[in-house]
Parts: structure tokens; C-alpha cells; sequence
């Protein structure tokens, strides 16, 4: 889900609360952090999520959340990698929500944009041998069309204005 910002604002719309849903029953289960989030998604195929794996906590409980248009929700693909140890994945939601923008920021500071951009800084940085291109996915979540506010100009498409 992506944070709203106030128009005046600067700060980039970015992820403000981490969801999975229980394979079982469906429900949206909170997720206290993006690393934790990223562990689920990671291994969703082969193990994924449910309700009973969150202590204290069924089936039987109501959602921590709802799927609704109070907020932006955007969904990732399952068994994306976790983000490495020591580099920080950040998403950011475009002004026109046409899409969001996958950058890590690499132990150093370095901003990588791109799988070409991870590849050129492992070549040269022998201290990451370990990584490869793959440990990165640039794929950006899909945008869930329902939950955009209804104020948002989108490019190439009639937008309402307040």
C-alpha cells in the first residue's frame, strides 16, 4: 500500500504498510516490516502464507485490513528475491500512479536504477561476489486500477480534477 503525501509536499509516495494474504481464507494479514514482508513473498510458492503463521492468529479472526480504495494498494508477483543483506529496496509511486519505481541503494550510497546498473557495480565491487544480477528484481508491483484516487491526471488518460 502506498502512503498518501499532501500535493505541496516533495517527500515520493512510498509504501507505508506491509499486507499478504492468507492462502486459505484470503483475509489481508499485516505485515510489521518491509524485511519480514520480503521473506514472505520470497518463498510464497512453496510456502505460502497463512493466518496460523502470525501468532495468535486464525482463520477465524477478522482481516487486519481491507481490500478497499481508502488507500492505494499495489500487489508484487510472488517469490521475488529478498532484497540483500546491507542494500535497502525503496518503491516509489510515480506522480500520474502509472507505475512504481524499484531502486536499491547499495551499502556504499550508490542509487542502482536498473539489472544493468547491478551488474556494473558488482563487476566492480569484489566485496559482493557472492551476489549476483538475479538477487535484484527491478520488476515493478502492479498499480491496483480500483484503488487510485479518482483526483489523480493519469498520462495518456482523461483525469478528474478537483
Amino acid at each position: 500500500m502506498v502512503k498518501e503525501t499532501p500535493k505541496t509536499a516533495k517527500a515520493p509516495r512510498t509504501a507505508d504498510m506491509w499486507a499478504v494474504q492468507c492462502d486459505k481464507c484470503f483475509k489481508w494479514r499485516t505485515v510489521p516490516s518491509q524485511e519480514e514482508y520480503e521473506e514472505i513473498r520470497s518463498k510464497f510458492k512453496q510456502d505460502p502464507f497463512l493466518c496460523s503463521k502470525k501468532p495468535n492468529v486464525s482463520c477465524d479472526d477478522p482481516a487486519d485490513i481491507e481490500y478497499d480504495s481508502t488507500r492505494t494498494w499495489v500487489m508484487d508477483k510472488p517469490n521475488i528475491p529478498k532484497t540483500p543483506t546491507g542494500f535497502k529496496k525503496r518503491m516509489v509511486m510515480r506522480k500520474d500512479f502509472t507505475k512504481m519505481d524499484v531502486y536499491y541503494t547499495t551499502p556504499t550510497g550508490r542509487i542502482l536504477r536498473s539489472s544493468t546498473q547491478a551488474a556494473s557495480f558488482l563487476d566492480a565491487n569484489p566485496q559482493f561476489k557472492g551476489l549476483s544480477p538475479s538477487d535484484f528484481s527491478f520488476a515493478s508491483p502492479k498499480i491496483m486500477e480500483d484503488t487510485i484516487p479518482q483526483n489523480v491526471v493519469r498520462k495518456g488518460l482523461p483525469g478528474i480534477l478537483d
